[in-house]
This record gives C-alpha cells, sequence and structure tokens, in this order.
C-alpha cells in the first residue's frame, strides 16, 4: 500500500493552527545538529504530501538546505490524536508549484510574510506513525494499529 494521508489526518493537520495545536517540525542541519520549529503554516498537499511556508529564513531553512530528511509532529491531547510523519522536502523558492503551496497556507501565516518571501517546502510522506505503530510506509507495509496514539 502507498502512502494515502487518511481524511482525519488532512482535517487535524489543516486544522492544527487554528485549533491551537500547530506542528512541530524536526530537521537535521549543520554537523547532525537536530533542529525544531513550530510551522503553523503545516497542511497536507495531496494524499502523499505536506506542504509548509518557511518564512523565516532561519535555522529550519538552513537545515533543508543540506538535508531533505525531515519529520513533522501533529499532537492533539484534547482529541488524543498524534502522529510522527516521516519524510523528505523539497523546496521551491519560484514557479507554479510555490503558488499553489501558498494559496493553501492559512492566510495568517502568509500575513507574517507581507511581502511573499517565504519558501514553499514539499514534503514527500515515506512513514507515518500512530503511538509506537507504523500505520503507513512507503515500501507498501502497513502495520495494524488505530490513529490515536
Amino acid at each position: 500500500m502507498q502512502i494515502e494521508l487518511t481524511d482525519e489526518i488532512t482535517k487535524a493537520i489543516n486544522n492544527a493552527l487554528m485549533g491551537g495545536t500547530p506542528c512541530i517540525v524536526a530537521t537535521v542541519g549543520p554537523n547532525y545538529m537536530p533542529n525544531m520549529a513550530y510551522k503553523g503554516s503545516i497542511v497536507t498537499f495531496d494524499k502523499e504530501h505536506l506542504a509548509f511556508w518557511e518564512r523565516s529564513d532561519g535555522e529550519t531553512l538552513n537545515a533543508l538546505r543540506q538535508s531533505t530528511k525531515v519529520a513533522v509532529l501533529y499532537r492533539n491531547p484534547a482529541t488524543r490524536l498524534s502522529w510522527r510523519i516521516y519524510g523528505n522536502a523539497t523546496l521551491h523558492e519560484d514557479g507554479s508549484l510555490r503558488d499553489e503551496i501558498m494559496k493553501l497556507v492559512p492566510e495568517v501565516e502568509l500575513d507574517r510574510d507581507p511581502e511573499r518571501l517565504g519558501v514553499a517546502v514539499l514534503i514527500r510522506v515515506d512513514r507515518v506513525r500512530a503511538g509506537s505503530q507504523t500505520i503507513m510506509q512507503r515500501d507498501g507495509s502497513l502495520q495494524s494499529g488505530g490513529t490515536a496514539g
């Protein structure tokens, strides 16, 4: 089975910021130094990709320029939903895909980048974990287990 982000995952991630539970993005920077940052702009792009608007031009962007490996953590204690999503990111500094991603980003995040200088980041999802269970994996294996974790 391929990666196919469920409606439950899509709805939760797309509403994370407004629900007060922005996602955390983890990257690997210079000298393999881990970096984590809240990203209120995380959205699902399609059934196999997440995306976000990187406006800070800081550690996350620098890390992504060095390594495409990325992890996204979604956790909502009120609903008891939690996913760890792993994948590979590509940066889109211009072009139609950048514009497409920008249209999906919550307006409140774009308002923090009035000149629209940010970079669109597209994440190809390779694995999704809920708790200790891998529930989706690009290599085709699907473990049993729910989405709450």
